[in-house]
């Protein structure tokens, strides 16, 4: 096999990688080491460094990695662009087929054994699923605004995330959402974007205010600040596309008056239902706008109209997955976190004791290795999912901090790479990279504070285990052999 050796020469290439990023890459392999360190010792031993001890697997799996990651930058970077297709089918393949031989592990059926070791296709998929994102729309004239091409792309993200789901990995299928970032950036509609961000209000407002009602009314106050949020947000579109027109002006004055009118109504008249209200505006504006777009022949004004309808939809058919689709631990967490319930011994339970190890931390910590929650096994996965709690505990708020910061630096530093490169493939690479980055950050510190729901993703680089390491260490590398393959073909 030919490397970039033979191309550029061992200095030439050496000095084109970002070593910025290989520093910060190692620090926190240091530092993830060290808390699993303090998250699986087991009082009394001393041997960090045996096969048998998670410590001693994860130095291994470490020393893989830099191996894996050294390789990665000795190859030609044309290689990622010719294999993409081919490496993205043959996973796809992979985890079509992990159901039916992997092992159940609490309920997942995710992980495949060879010999001694397990390994999990779905943290490797993220990988191939970026490279051939990335092969898609580097296609001469391929652009995200046009829906067949958003089609194509978000089928590619959406087969992993169906495969995923089949082996009961919830959280690992949602990471996929975080390619929504790069979508974005090249050339996605922001509308799109907006409404997945409303679809996530909706849900939230919808469920955890389900149950209060309204004074003076037979509505509660989860319906109706939802259907006045979509009411408002369809006005809002309309303005925003089209500033000139009298459209949103009327849906503005037209659904406050009814809905005023039906307040009034309600209070001092006779109680009723103001969704119903509230469902007759947001139907009305969707038919207003439906009318508009035939007569103007105005397409965002037809698209606005579907978003009115959706949101209607959305929000009554939220309650019924909530209630009917999902797992019931599923529901639990959900409840937990949007404070419907206080399950500190069920559900909210590995949050609980999560909070209670990283507020036991204080400013500075208790010390490497001291931390009480850590050694009596208080908190459940505490050198996986929830290894930030042993940070807090055992590092306390300035350790948290400056591990926060570096990958805040990383995820800044991978932006910075991905906007200075030289072709579309690798800036889609780039953004999928720092975007799976991003999302594994903020939703598994904020898991672990109480702040998102409990999913189940490992913090890159911290969290045990040598898929995920492996899996982010292919995402990186791959990314910064094919930034320095752009520098030195520029010199």
């Amino acid at each position: 096999m030919e490397t970039s050796l033979d191309k550029t020469g061992g200095r030439s290439l050496l000095a084109s990688v970002d070593w910025v990023v290989v520093a910060i890459y190692l620090i926190l392999l240091v530092c993830g080491w060290f808390s699993i360190c303090g998250a699986s010792h087991e009082i009394g031993d001393t041997n960090f460094f045996a096969w048998d001890t998670r410590t001693g697997k994860q130095l291994a799996w470490i020393a893989c990695s830099m191996v894996l990651g050294f390789f990665l930058l000795m190859l030609d970077d044309r290689y990622f662009d010719t294999l993409s297709a081919p490496a993205y089918w043959a996973m796809m393949l992979l985890l079509l087929v992990t159901p039916f031989v992997a092992s159940d592990i609490k309920g997942s059926y995710s992980w495949i054994r060879l010999g001694s070791v397990s390994i999990q296709p779905a943290e490797f998929a993220k990988c191939t699923t970026a490279l051939a994102l990335a092969k898609l729309i580097d296609q001469y004239g391929f652009t995200l605004d046009k829906p067949r091409n958003l089609a194509k792309a978000a089928m590619l993200v959406l087969l992993p995330m169906v495969l995923i789901v089949m082996q009961r990995e919830t959280g690992s299928a949602l990471v996929y959402l975080a390619f929504s970032l790069m979508f974005y950036r090249e050339g996605m509609a922001g509308s799109i974007l907006f409404t997945g961000a409303a679809a996530v209000a909706y849900f939230v407002v919808g469920i955890r205010f389900g149950e209060t009602m309204l004074p003076g009314t037979r509505t509660s106050v989860g319906e109706f600040a939802v259907l006045t949020m979509a009411w408002l947000f369809t006005t809002g579109m309309v303005r925003v596309y089209a500033p000139s027109s009298p459209h949103a002006r009327r849906l503005l004055v037209w659904g406050g008056t009814a809905l005023l009118a039906g307040l009034c109504v309600s209070t001092f008249i006779v109680p009723f239902d103001i969704a119903w209200v509230l469902i007759a505006i947001s139907v009305g504006a969707a038919v207003y706008l439906a009318f508009q777009a035939l007569d103007e022949r105005w397409r965002h004004c037809l698209l606005i109209s579907v978003f009115a309808l959706g949101s209607v939809a959305f929000l009554y058919s939220s309650d019924y997955v909530l209630n009917n689709v999902l797992e019931p631990h599923q529901q639990g967490r959900i409840r937990v976190l949007l404070g419907m319930e206080n399950d500190i011994t069920g559900e909210g339970y590995n949050v609980n004791q999560s909070k209670i190890a990283i507020g036991s931390g204080g400013l500075r910590g208790k010390g490497f290795m001291n931390g009480t929650q850590t050694k009596l096994k208080y908190v459940p996965e505490q050198d996986t999912d929830f290894i930030f709690c042993t940070v807090g505990e055992e590092e306390g708020f300035l350790g948290s901090a400056f591990v926060l910061l570096l990958f805040l630096a990383l995820i800044l530093r991978l932006l910075w790479l991905a906007e200075r490169q030289a072709t579309t493939f690798g800036r889609a690479y780039g953004y999928c990279v720092l975007s799976i980055f991003l999302f594994h950050v903020f939703i598994n510190v904020g898991m672990v504070m109480g702040l998102t729901p409990v999913i189940g993703i490992p913090l890159p680089f911290f969290s045990y285990g040598g898929s995920s390491l492996w899996g982010f260490t292919l995402l990186l590398f791959i990314f910064l052999r094919i930034d320095a393959g752009n520098k030195t073909k520029k010199r």
